[in-house]
């Protein structure tokens, strides 16, 4: 009976996901790099595919917080303004996307089903680094069609419940992964995000301080970019806020959100 199963579905039985699909349905992955010299990265990406913008991730007492803006752009137009940037990938991570906006948003998707398939074939998840690795992978993967324009530049963070920590990774468009022991932040706006955590940032803050930090800095992100959408008290749309603690993933409220960026720009009116 073992043997005959086995001969069965002994093929679907590897660990990666990404690698059942090159086997069985290869087209639904991204293109693979043409033999020979791949073409040039065009600088200014592809025209009509809207584009992410400004994600960030920070560690504080009890773990990580994530966030990232709304908006999405093409070119010097807003294509959308509800876009959803961070992605629970588990229980306890989260991955934040920047770039192309499509496979940026496929990647974030089939990045957890090639952690749940892992578990489900192993029956234990992946270790932090494990996600953070394979995560660098499906990176280098997308090499090919990041020269060409579609570059996607995630942030990886969690909860790493052997170490008793949060821990953040960003990655390079190659797939290089670099752990950032504070904070981190990528996209158009991730200069100005990175300048204001810079100056905000003491480790060991509390939850609301960690909140109040990522929108502070995601409202000078919006100020100082064109391409980062701010909160608008208009129609109500606010960045996202994720959390992950040793309890596991917690998305923040919008009632929550809306009170630490009302404060912000509460302060920004008095002159603090």
């Amino acid at each position: 009976m073992h043997e005959s199963w086995q001969g069965q579905f002994g093929r679907y039985l590897t660990t990666s996901f990404v690698d059942l699909l090159r086997q069985e349905a290869p087209n639904l992955l991204a293109p693979s790099a043409a033999a020979g010299a791949l073409p040039p990265i065009d600088p200014h990406g592809v025209p009509g595919v809207p584009t992410g913008t400004t994600i960030l991730a920070l560690r504080y007492a009890d773990g990580v917080i994530v966030a990232g803006d709304r908006q999405a752009t093409e070119g010097y137009q807003v294509a959308h303004r509800r876009i959803e940037k961070v992605y629970k990938t588990d229980e306890h991570s989260v991955v934040a996307i920047a770039g192309a906006a499509g496979p940026a948003i496929e990647m974030a998707r089939l990045f957890q089903t090639e952690l749940e398939h892992y578990e489900k074939v192993e029956g234990d998840g992946l270790s932090l680094e494990g996600k953070a690795n394979k995560l660098g992978q499906m990176i280098r993967m997308n090499l090919p069609m990041a020269m060409q324009g579609l570059v996607v530049v995630p942030i990886f963070a969690g909860y790493d419940l052997r170490r008793a920590e949060g821990r953040i990774f960003k990655y390079d468009v190659t797939g290089g992964r670099y752990e950032e022991t504070d904070y981190a932040a990528t996209g158009s706006g991730g200069k100005d995000a990175r300048s204001t955590l810079k100056r905000l940032y003491r480790p060991g803050a509390g939850r609301d301080e960690g909140l109040r930090w990522a929108a502070e800095a995601l409202v000078d992100a919006a100020e100082e970019d064109v391409g980062t959408g701010g909160p608008d008290l208009i129609y109500g749309i606010f960045p996202t806020v994720k959390l992950v603690t040793r309890a596991g993933f917690q998305e923040v409220t919008e009632p929550d959100v809306r009170a630490q960026f009302e404060a912000v720009l509460a302060g920004r009116r008095q002159g603090h």
